[in-house]
């Protein structure tokens, strides 16, 4: 692990995608009231915590891991969360936000998240108020993040793209965007690209793709017992890349072109869990050992921990430090 450290310091990443403002509101339900106006139940917020989620949340998982050199790529509005989105990205050590853009034509993408407080239980999510973009991203802001990548490219030793947006074309992860980068991909075949998308990856180049079973049915086919060992193998063999498929309870699967597929059980539970983030936890780890040197088992291992520590942190999308892997590793 010592070593694995030394490398990751050394690293220059860059995460490509959406970042949104993750709001908490913690919630104390013993000062629960009711509104005299409407009789409605009025939920008295105690604490409001605020962090960079979705494509921020792989960074910040890249962060706990002491990579030395992070390029957030992306965009929030001139709007309170924005300003709180990009104070959180700020505060973090060896995060760049050069490329990170203010764009008076869109909102920051947000969640917000009340959160009754039990003192003897997990904290009870209530009902999310998202806040998105509906309309295409602006052409002007796809120059700036097209060229954002162009720049970054000779710089940088992986990238990682994360679609979160369930319109597409509403977010950083564009149809040009995706041109953009499967140009880069052509130039320089051996940089590591890992994509991820909450939509699916079938309109994706040819790039290192982690997905989970589901929309790797969706894109190779239906999956039953042992077919996500062929359909990610030939996937893999068709890319020229690497595949990666979350199984949820069952573990990562890996495949390489021309490659055996390898399996890593998942961890057991070792009390309640919360499975906010952990696929982002997956993502960040990938991109940070396989551009550090490691091999695709054994940077499975790694993603399969620290997946195991963070589905343990209840009430916040979590992250894993090396020393948090190791400990489970040993």
């Amino acid at each position: 692990m010592n070593t694995l450290a030394e490398r990751y310091a050394r690293l220059r990443l860059a995460v490509v995608g959406d970042f949104c403002l993750d709001r908490y509101l913690d919630i104390d339900p013993a000062r629960q009231e009711r509104s005299l106006e409407t009789g409605r139940i009025v939920h008295n917020v105690v604490r409001v915590r605020s962090q960079a989620g979705a494509a921020g949340t792989i960074l910040n998982n890249l962060v706990a891991l002491g990579v030395g050199e992070i390029h957030a790529v992306g965009f929030a509005g001139l709007d309170g969360e924005g300003f709180e989105l990009r104070r959180a990205l700020a505060a973090l050590p060896g995060v760049r936000l050069e490329h990170f853009f203010d764009a008076e034509e869109v909102r920051t993408f947000t969640y917000c998240k009340p959160l009754v407080l039990h003192p003897d239980g997990a904290p009870e999510e209530l009902e999310r108020l998202d806040s998105k973009n509906w309309q295409p991203t602006p052409d002007e802001l796809q120059d700036r993040l097209i060229r954002a990548v162009e720049v970054l490219t000779p710089r940088v030793d992986a990238f990682i793209l994360m679609d979160q947006v369930e319109v597409a074309d509403t977010g950083t992860i564009t149809r040009r965007l995706r041109e953009a980068v499967a140009a880069v991909s052509q130039r320089r075949p051996a940089l590591l690209i890992l994509a991820d998308s909450r939509r699916g990856l079938h309109d994706f180049p040819p790039l290192t793709f982690k997905m989970n079973s589901n929309e790797l049915r969706s894109l190779m086919g239906d999956c039953h017992n042992l077919e996500e060992v062929r359909h990610a193998a030939t996937l893999a063999e068709r890319n020229g890349r690497a595949v990666i498929v979350t199984l949820a309870e069952h573990g990562l699967l890996g495949a390489e072109p021309g490659g055996p597929v390898t399996h890593v059980p998942a961890l057991p539970v070792r009390g309640p869990i919360d499975i906010v983030g952990a696929g982002d936890a997956v993502t960040a780890n990938l991109a940070a050992a396989l551009a550090a040197g490691a091999t695709l088992p054994e940077a499975l291992a790694l993603a399969n921990a620290a997946a195991s520590v963070v589905i343990h942190q209840l009430g916040t999308t979590g992250t894993a430090s090396l020393e948090q892997i190791q400990q489970l590793l040993r």
